[in-house]
This record gives structure tokens, sequence and C-alpha cells, in this order.
């Protein structure tokens, strides 16, 4: 399956919602109300909501019914916290700060933990501690247990006006692989050469010497079946036994061969399972997949365990089902409305929830395959000025806004996944997309793709981006691909095979870039028709939309040569006339192979 294999020949679009989001000012629950029993020995304040039901009824952070009067008339605490949450020694360890004024009626701070879809303080506190500038709580981790605080949110209160007042952000544990059951190394890529494969040409990948895979894992076509079972955290979950072992035998396939997999997770239409669903949700024929749910309770539960289970089973402790290296959570997450469907809505309420699912998941698999990595992915619409703000949104400010919600959780080591197709995406030439006015050399550009791809990894050189470790997030080309077909000149195969290179050069050039996955080996019958005949082979186009192949095209022994030092050259000495450049190291920046060039 190809995420290609829908796409128009107009490409997708994202839209730009000038929206600005502070790192730590803003907690989404700050002042929300509780109900309990408070220090006073009295009960206090309704039930919380979860994030559906909050959407529905648009508050956010305050109790809804009985006591809203109450919560209205009483004064808000005049101080904020900042908080963090760590594993450590088996427990949980979370730190803080407070600044302002000091207004707890009682002098103490509390501590509180929430399931991830629950938006509002809820229940009890599990601790509390004298109000000062610095504090720190420690508290049961229950790793493996059914109430476990591995997924918790924690938040900061102080009793005020008969009610518990939420001061601070709310907290993740940010090193879940703390307590993972596979800690293999991360699978060092031997090149950066990745492939879309057709699964029944996998001896033409093995001779083209592919290096990196893609592996699409449809959450409702896993779950459509039995026949393996999967118990987590007092619960047992059903997986369709043909389709699981079909991946085991194509993963544990690529792995034989030192090929490094990403697998991306989607989230299709799922009448097995509803609850993967955003609530409130319908069936849209727009739709190719939809967004994941975190926002009930039972949508995080099933979440956290399907991801789960595939990070276990493909973390490399069993070598017939192969590991997974890479995983991506849902594709083009600027595209709600094609590739990502939570019904329209403002770009902050939607990235909210994306996080919220994100961070399940993150944590899931991290705490099942500790050096596994996590990504999400965008497109190439960096700075679309036809955007809706709805449904479709820039890659900037989806990108911007992602890294500052999770910001706010606790920073994590997400990675980016990004598809810099040419635009437009049916010519294969990128080098002059700068005529189309889209292409600049700054973050005000409209379209990132290869002419300018160096913006991106500028922008992500950032401090605001950088990781806990305060390292460069890792990017990875997850999908992109060159036409050898144009709609107003025909065959232009050189051109396709050129473009490859030339492509290539840079992303192996490029040091924050770990692959390129081109899509695919052989061409897609439905995309060609839209003048995308992206394949290192051209297929029968009398066969509807099966995938036959016909013929190599000569992009074929480019790819299979260009990470071989002793052929690479060579093999793309023709491509140098196509573009009109004498020296690769003229046109792609710290060219990896300049000394070799005469």
């Amino acid at each position: 399956m190809n995420l290609m294999h829908f796409r128009s020949v107009q490409r997708i679009t994202a839209a730009a919602l000038l929206l600005s989001m502070s790192v730590l000012s803003f907690s989404p629950a700050l002042g929300a109300t509780v109900v309990g029993i408070g220090p006073d020995g009295k009960p206090f304040q309704p039930e919380q909501q979860s994030g559906a039901e909050l959407q529905k009824t648009g508050e956010r952070g305050n109790a809804a019914g009985a006591g809203t009067d109450q919560a209205e008339e009483s004064s808000t605490a005049t101080e904020t916290a900042e908080l963090s949450a760590v594993i450590a020694n088996g427990r949980v360890e979370l730190k803080g700060s407070v600044s302002g004024s000091y207004s707890a009626e009682d002098g103490k701070l509390y501590l509180f933990a929430m399931a991830p879809y629950q938006d509002s303080l809820f229940g009890e506190p599990i601790a509390n501690t004298a109000e000062s500038g610095q504090f720190s709580f420690s508290t049961e981790l229950r790793a493996g247990s059914a109430d476990t605080r591995l997924y918790d949110g924690f938040a900061v209160a102080v009793w005020k006006d008969g009610r518990y007042q939420e001061i601070s952000n709310r907290a993740y544990i940010t090193n879940p692989e703390t307590v993972a059951g596979s800690r293999l190394p991360y699978q060092a890529p031997l090149t950066k050469k990745g492939l879309l494969v057709q699964l029944d040409m996998l001896s033409d990948a093995f001779d083209l010497g592919v290096k990196h895979v893609n592996v699409n894992f449809n959450l409702a076509q896993i779950t459509a079946g039995s026949g393996v079972d999967y118990s987590y955290r007092g619960k047992t979950y059903h997986f369709d036994a043909a389709q699981i072992a079909e991946y085991d035998k194509n993963i544990s396939a690529y792995s034989g061969k030192s090929m490094l997999v990403t697998g991306i997770v989607l989230n299709g239409w799922n009448e097995r399972m509803p609850e993967l669903i955003y609530p409130g949700v319908k069936k849209s024929g727009d739709a190719f997949y939809y967004g994941f749910n975190a926002s009930t309770k039972e949508g995080y539960e099933t979440t956290r365990a399907l991801m789960s289970f595939l990070a276990e089973r493909y973390s490399g402790e069993n070598a017939s089902c192969g590991r997974v290296t890479n995983w991506i959570i849902g594709n083009e997450i600027n595209n709600n409305k094609n590739w990502n469907y939570m019904g329209a809505m403002d770009m902050d309420r939607y990235v909210e929830e994306y996080v919220r699912a994100f961070r399940v998941s993150y944590t899931a698999i991290k705490s099942a395959s500790a050096n596994a990595r996590v990504f999400f992915s965008i497109d190439e619409n960096w700075n679309d000025p036809n955007a809706d703000e709805k449904l479709k949104y820039s890659g900037k400010k989806i990108l911007d806004a992602v890294n500052a919600a999770i910001l706010r959780g606790g920073n994590i080591s997400w990675n980016l996944a990004y598809h810099p197709y040419p635009y437009p995406m049916v010519e294969p030439e990128f080098w002059d997309d700068h005529s189309t006015g889209a292409i600049v050399q700054n973050e005000s550009t409209q379209i990132i793709d290869f002419e300018n791809l160096n913006v991106l990894t500028d922008y992500l050189c950032g401090s605001a981006f950088r990781d806990p470790s305060n390292n460069v997030r890792r990017v990875i080309l997850s999908e992109q691909g060159f036409t050898a077909t144009s709609a107003s000149r025909g065959n232009v195969e050189e051109a396709q095979a050129a473009a490859f290179a030339y492509a290539y050069y840079i992303a192996d050039s490029n040091p924050y870039i770990d692959a390129l996955i081109l899509s695919r080996q052989v061409d897609a019958p439905a995309e060609v028709r839209t003048s995308c005949a992206f394949g290192l082979w051209a297929c029968r186009m009398d066969v509807g939309d099966a995938i036959v192949a016909t013929r190599r095209r000569r992009i074929w022994s480019v790819f299979r040569d260009i990470d071989k030092k002793a052929k690479t050259l060579e093999a793309t000495e023709f491509a140098k006339s196509v573009i009109g450049i004498s020296k690769w190291s003229e046109v792609v920046p710290s060219f990896r192979w300049r000394a070799l060039e005469k």
C-alpha cells in the first residue's frame, strides 16, 4: 500500500493559521476545578470532562454543571508553576518551581495524576508539600500494573476558595524508555538509500541494495480478525493472524538483509474498533485515514495497547518477526482532510488532539523498544497561502505548534519525517522550481523541496527545536518521487534519473538527514494516469490498478550504484549535462564525494 496511490496531480496543500504558542506560559487547565474531598474534609465541585466532551461544550479547563457560579465568583490563584516528570529508581520523580504571589490558603502544593484524556483536575491529590520556590514530589510508577502512572499527566494545584486550582503545566514522563523490555541499540543505517518496495519483487529490491524500507500498518486491517492475542494492562486485544504473519514474513526478510525498517502507523476507518476514531467523526469520502483518538478512556486504552503490541513484536528481539527501527505516527499531519481526518477544527485544537495521541503512542513504543525512534510527518507545503485553516494547515505552523505543545508537557525525542516532492510534482526537474515563485532560500518559502531542503534542516537547528540532549532532531525523507512521464513533454526518463541522483546527493551530504526513501519500485497505474510515473520500473496500464512491472528505467541502475563509492560518480555522470553543471560540488553543499571529482 502506497500513501501516494490516491494523490491527484494538484498537490494536496496545507493552510497557514497565524497562531502564536509559547512553550510554558499557557496551561490548558489553569484554574480548573475538581471533584473529590478537599483538605478541609468537604466535597468539592463536579466531574471533569474528557477532551472530546470539552470540545462539544467549548469549556476548556473549567468543571461543568453545579458549582460553576462559585468558580466564577471565587478568586483565581496568583502563582504559576513549571513541572517536569521523569522515571528514576523505579519511581516517578517530579520537580518544579513556583513564581508569582503565593495564594494557597493552607500553604501547600498538591500533586494530581490524571489520564491523558482528562483535561481538568480529577480525583484527589496523590501527594502534597509546602509551597516554596522550588519543590519536588516522588510517587509510585506502578510500571507493570493496570493502573500504571506511565502515561499519566501530572499537575500541581493549590487550595483556594473551597477548590483546588491548577497552577502548573500538565507534565508527562519524558523517559519512558527506562522501563523498556527491549534495549537493543539503535540500528545505524548503512547508507541513506531507501525505497517503497513492491512485495512480489523482493529479489529485485535486494539486487538494488536497498538500505531503508517503509512498511504501512493500517490499524483497521490488523484488527480486522483474530488469532493473535495480546494482553496489556489487564485487557486482551486481538489481531488478525494472517495479516500479522505477512508482516512477520516481510519485516524479517528486510531485517535479514540489514535494511532499516520504518513503520508508518495509519488509522483506517474501523467498524470493529470505533473507539480508535476521534469522537463525533463520520466516515468521509475525502479521508483515506483518520486521526488517532486518545481523548476518551476507550480510545486511549486501545491506542496505547496497539502501539505497544507493534513496538514489542517488532523490537528485534525475535528474529522471526524482524525489527522496525523507526515509527511514524500518521501521515502528513498538516492535512487533516485527507490523511489524518478529525473533522474541521482550528489548528490549536487539532494539534492538541494529535499531540495527545502522539505522546501516548510515543510512550507505548519507547516503553517497549527503548531505542526505537518516533516521528510525525508533514508534506512540502511549508507556507501555503491557500490554506483554509480548518482542514489543511501549513507545515511550518504545524511543526511550530506540535513542538510547542510537546514542550509544555515535557520535551521528548520526537523526530520529523518529511516529503519534499518537486513543485509541481508532475515535472521531475526540481532544480528550476524557483521559477514558479514558490521556492526561496529562507523560511518564508511557500514550498520546501530538494532545491531548498537546507531551509528545513537549518530551521530545525534552532535552539527551540532541540531534543532533551540538545541535539538537532533527526530527519528522514520518508516519501518523494520523480516522474518519468510529463503531461506536456511525454517521456522524461533521463530527467527522472538525473533528479534522483541530484536529490540523493543533497540528502547524503546533509548531516541531519538519515534516509531518502523513494516512491516507488514500480509505477502505480493510478498515479501514472496523473503523470506521476515515479517507479524504477514501468508498469502495465491494461490491468486496472494492479501493479505489474514491465521494464526497468534508466533510474534503476543509478539507484543501484548511487551509494557505492567506486561506482557513484560514474553512474551519475550523465546527469550533470541534464542539470547543466560540470561538477556536483558546484550545487551540492559539502558534497560527500568532492575529493573523487575530477
